[in-house]
């Protein structure tokens, strides 16, 4: 059961602390002991920004803007 519920959260994470860690360009583990040890000061507040940042990485497609290709001066 226990291997199971394991594998669940294996499979199902969200990447959100590896994305923190590829733009801030550091550790990976230095970011999920971070989200760790505030969850501990701030009484598990932090928790509940991880799930929002989650819910926005697995929904980021919403959320982009359309990047369109600025013209320069010398353009127009």
């Amino acid at each position: 059961m226990i291997q199971k519920i394991i594998f669940f959260f294996e499979m199902r994470s969200f990447g959100v602390c590896a994305w923190w860690a590829r733009k801030l360009g550091i550790s990976g583990a230095k970011v999920r002991l971070g989200f760790i040890y505030s969850s501990f000061i701030a009484l598990g507040s932090p928790l509940l920004i991880y799930l929002i940042m989650a819910w926005v990485l697995e929904h980021k497609h919403y959320f982009k803007l359309q990047s369109r290709k600025r013209n320069t001066i010398w353009e127009l």
